[in-house]
């Protein structure tokens, strides 16, 4: 319990760290403050699901990116069975609207 809690309070950390330094993508439309909050939020959530259901190790290797509650995985997994939980844990957050996936197997 305690180890999920520390990598919960990382990813907490580690998303809300990092919204921060977002910048404005060039052709994308603005966020309000409301959005990127809600966005930060989500990313934190998806980072917290992914380490409680797939494990701490995995949430440190999947870049989580939120858009307007779309949310980009990106990053490393061991097998297409880690990819498969990792895009369940990330879908059953509320808030997430969509999921793209960029996540690929170590060969």
């Amino acid at each position: 319990m305690r180890t999920v809690l520390a990598a919960v309070s990382v990813a907490l950390g580690l998303a809300l760290g990092a919204t921060g330094c977002a910048t404005q993508k060039q052709d994308a439309p603005a966020r309000t403050s409301g959005e990127f909050t809600d966005d930060a939020a989500i990313t934190a959530k998806v980072k917290s699901a992914i380490a409680s259901d797939v494990g701490a190790r995995v949430a440190a290797a999947v870049n989580v990116d939120t858009y307007k509650g779309v949310v980009s995985l990106s990053g490393f997994a061991d097998s297409a069975e880690q990819v498969d939980r990792t895009l369940t844990a990330a879908k059953k957050v509320n808030g997430v609207k969509q999921i793209k996936n960029e996540l690929r197997v170590k060969s």
